[in-house]
């Protein structure tokens, strides 16, 4: 069965692609089973841009097929921020809460709440090569406080308007059905198996 590393360190994200690519029959592994390897700087302008940046480099890195995700948050009021610094909003090891606490602060003047989720992934081969891309669209509305303890991120302050809940209430099963990843992960496995 062939390896494929998911470029990430997040246990969450983890455990989230290895059910939407279950499909595809391979074995999952992620950046914890390769301490050693730095991390890349993350220069791409685009979620795109960075998702490339990183399946090239753990895939050169590791000797393996590498599936790498760049995603976050777009607040229409806040022109698009956090955006490609979203896990890197209030700091490079900013918390989820940390991250959430400064998002409301530059929220508390905005009316229009508006705000999508966007995820880019991208698959390259052992030779850095990208074989497969894909990307998916999660629109929701931004809350004015935390609700729920499911999912990670900025999760628990975005509205679903596809459920009718916030993201942090949500079974993963629901979320899966949703999310900005789930819908980039469908057309991944449709554009990997053709490949084949």
């Amino acid at each position: 069965m062939q390896q494929v590393v998911i470029a990430t360190h997040n246990q969450g994200k983890m455990e989230e692609f290895k059910v939407l690519l279950e499909a595809l029959g391979l074995d999952f592994c992620c950046l914890n089973d390769f301490p050693d390897i730095p991390e890349p700087e993350e220069t791409g302008k685009t979620f795109a841009a960075n998702a490339r940046l990183k399946a090239t480099y753990y895939a050169k890195a590791t000797g393996r097929m590498c599936l790498a995700d760049d995603s976050g948050l777009e607040v229409l009021s806040l022109k698009g921020a956090p955006g490609v610094r979203s896990a890197r909003y209030a700091g490079e090891e900013a918390t989820d809460e940390e991250n959430n606490e400064l998002l409301l602060a530059n929220m508390k003047m905005q009316v229009r709440r508006n705000c999508r989720f966007f995820c880019a992934l991208a698959v390259a081969s052992p030779e850095g090569k990208i074989v497969v891309e894909s990307s998916g669209i999660c629109d929701g509305i931004l809350l004015h406080e935390p609700h729920g303890t499911n999912g990670f991120g900025y999760d628990p302050l975005f509205w679903s308007t596809e459920l009718h809940k916030p993201l942090g209430e949500a079974t993963m099963e629901e979320k899966n059905g949703i999310s900005h990843r789930a819908k980039a992960a469908k057309k991944l496995v449709s554009q990997w198996r053709k490949m084949k």
